[in-house]
């Protein structure tokens, strides 16, 4: 399956699909992870396209899939979120947070290596 991006000028009148909102989180968790990444002391790794592309990869695939990225997506930043605002706000008053921020860290790298598992590898059905 070829990868692609969403065009920069889709959806304008208005309702976003599901999949360009899911492309607006998507990006917000990895940027919510690169904080993370930056107080746990760990280099962010190369995002390949795989990362760069899931949103689009997913819109293409549909069905139950698209369903359950949506839903991961979702999830994935409900618990980004907090996280990074309890380890700003232990940051801020003196604490050090760089074990909180590891054990965080790992927690996205694991739930974004389920999401993208999702993907169906080329030849494959759906």
């Amino acid at each position: 399956m070829a990868t692609r991006t969403p065009s920069s000028g889709a959806n304008r009148g208005g309702s976003r699909h599901p999949a360009s909102r899911m492309a607006i989180k998507w990006v917000a968790v990895h940027e919510a992870a690169a904080a993370i990444a930056e107080l746990a002391g760990i280099a962010t790794e190369y995002r390949t396209p795989n990362i760069r592309n899931f949103p689009a990869i997913m819109r293409d695939t549909g069905g139950w899939r698209l369903r359950l990225a949506e839903q991961g997506v979702d999830d994935l930043a409900a618990i980004l979120e907090p996280g990074l605002a309890a380890l700003l706000a232990l940051r801020g008053c003196g604490v050090p947070a760089e074990a909180a921020a590891q054990a965080l860290w790992q927690e996205f790298h694991t739930a974004r290596a389920g999401l993208l598992a999702l993907i169906v590898p080329l030849g494959t059905e759906r």
